[in-house]
């Protein structure tokens, strides 16, 4: 996927005021669009394979035919699109038919904004990490499966393994200030792990597809707390710089 490209998704769900709530909620989220959205599995699997999404977002129950019987003939049929399913299906037992038949994620309704973005958010770092050429290394993958850092802590344990982490007490989402959420938190750091030379706040926004504002909030979180440190940059024409760098301790 090239960065300056749009996630391509379509909608399957069958009540068309969550429809509406599904459309603005993804289409708030920076790099998805909405390509269509149909009212049955019958009509979405059509849409899938006219218009080639990136990822389908699906109700369980609908008329016609449902999700779990949709997700199986996308699968059957070898269409090469992810699935997060929206649901008020929260029954184990459907939940686990969905998660073996591959869905990246089963968000239960009612939902929130938040919910949907950071699921989002998470599925796009998924897609940049798959769509990057070469080869991957184990931990690489082991990321991508079990969304763990590059020593292998799971960060769903809401900590940051790896170097750039060590001596840090282990992030909860309890803890974030108000407005702060650990998904995107959790790229931020990425980024700056990542990069060789500190980055600015807007160069931090870029590679993450948010906000300069909202990734400036984030990097005076993790100053305050120890996490990055913070240099004034001079030079040119115009105000100074301030540009972060993870401490390594």
């Amino acid at each position: 996927m090239n960065k300056r490209d749009s996630l391509r998704v379509v909608v399957i769900e069958d009540d068309p005021m969550v429809q509406e709530v599904n459309r603005r909620f993804i289409e708030r989220v920076p790099s998805f669009q909405v390509a269509g959205v149909a009212v049955n599995g019958i009509e979405g699997i059509r849409m899938v394979r006219e218009l080639h999404p990136d990822l389908v977002i699906m109700d369980v129950f609908m008329p016609m035919q449902d999700g779990i019987q949709t997700l199986k003939e996308l699968r059957a049929q070898g269409l090469a699109v992810d699935v997060i399913a929206i649901t008020a299906a929260k029954d184990k037992r459907t939940i686990q038919t969905m998660l073996r038949s591959g869905v990246v994620d089963y968000i239960i309704k009612p939902f929130t904004f938040e919910r949907i973005r950071q699921s989002l958010e998470s599925y796009r770092a998924y897609r940049s990490g798959l769509d990057a050429e070469g080869v991957a290394s184990q931990e690489e993958v082991d990321r991508l499966l079990f969304r763990t850092s590059m020593e292998g802590s799971p960060l769903e344990e809401r900590g940051f393994g790896g170097s750039w982490s060590h001596g840090f007490a282990p992030l909860r989402e309890e803890t974030l200030p108000k407005g702060l959420h650990l998904i995107t938190l959790e790229q931020i750091i990425g980024q700056l792990h990542s990069a060789t030379l500190p980055l600015s706040a807007e160069e931090v926004a870029e590679r993450v597809g948010i906000a300069r504002v909202t990734a400036r909030r984030y990097l005076e979180h993790l100053e305050k707390t120890g996490r990055v440190k913070r240099d004034v940059a001079y030079g040119g024409v115009g105000r100074p710089t301030n540009r972060y760098a993870l401490l390594v301790t």
